[in-house]
């Protein structure tokens, strides 16, 4: 079983051509760096030990020792990660950490930036801060298409590697283990290959919304006798 939502943003097919632009021929001399947080991540402790030798498996319930908020920058190109955890993700918290990456990204290179249209990456805070950077350029994904933002991909592999098999018996202990595992990928990092251009994911989005328009929908039923 797979979940989907069709975005209804009216400048869907702007926002799509403009990252996945950025994806497939990024701009010389700047950095691509698709950002987003993973929030309320928590620290879970099984609440049954597991025996040497056993074949790993869960526990219905956890022992919950808080949560964690972890900020990340992806570099498309090098597929290196800035990561930050806080201990909550607001706009502050998000102002602090684009100070992180004007402070890991040269001087020279301009930021071009793929965010999504959560409400703390535009508050008058945040567009202040970018509007005294000219280096920095916003590119926001389409409302409910996070699957466009790279870092996505890569909060998937943390959480299938790391997060999920883990036992944490405090917020410190699962800070830890995020930024062990950040450090080992920054060390033999390997960029996500973006294979859709714009064109191909704006076609199959068409196909699938005739596929189930009602007038054709109704015409198959028709034609395969289901009709009533």
């Amino acid at each position: 079983m797979e979940t989907f939502k069709l975005s209804t943003d009216p400048n869907f097919v702007a926002k799509v051509r403009d990252v996945v632009g950025l994806y497939v021929s990024p701009p010389e001399h700047a950095i691509v760096l698709c950002v987003d947080e993973k929030s309320q991540i928590q620290a879970l402790d099984r609440s049954q030990p597991m025996r040497p030798g056993q074949a790993a498996r869960r526990s219905h319930d956890y022992k919950r020792h808080g949560t964690t908020s972890l900020f990340a920058a992806l570099d498309i190109v090098t597929g290196r990660d800035i990561g930050k955890c806080y201990r909550r993700h607001r706009t502050a918290e998000f102002r602090k950490f684009l100070d992180e990456i004007e402070a890991a990204v040269p001087r020279e290179l301009d930021v071009d930036l793929v965010t999504d249209n959560y409400v703390t990456h535009k508050t008058p805070t945040i567009r202040r801060w970018l509007a005294k950077r000219p280096r920095w350029h916003v590119h926001l994904t389409p409302t409910s298409s996070s699957w466009l933002n790279q870092v996505e991909r890569f909060f998937a592999l943390l959480t299938d590697k790391k997060i999920r098999p883990g036992v944490y018996r405090s917020v410190a202990a699962l800070r830890a283990d995020i930024a062990s595992f950040i450090e080992r990928h920054n060390a033999d990092p390997k960029p996500f290959r973006w294979t859709k251009s714009a064109d191909d994911i704006l076609a199959s989005i068409e196909r699938f919304c005739r596929y189930n328009a009602p007038a054709e929908r109704d015409a198959r039923l028709r034609t395969s006798g289901s009709g009533h």
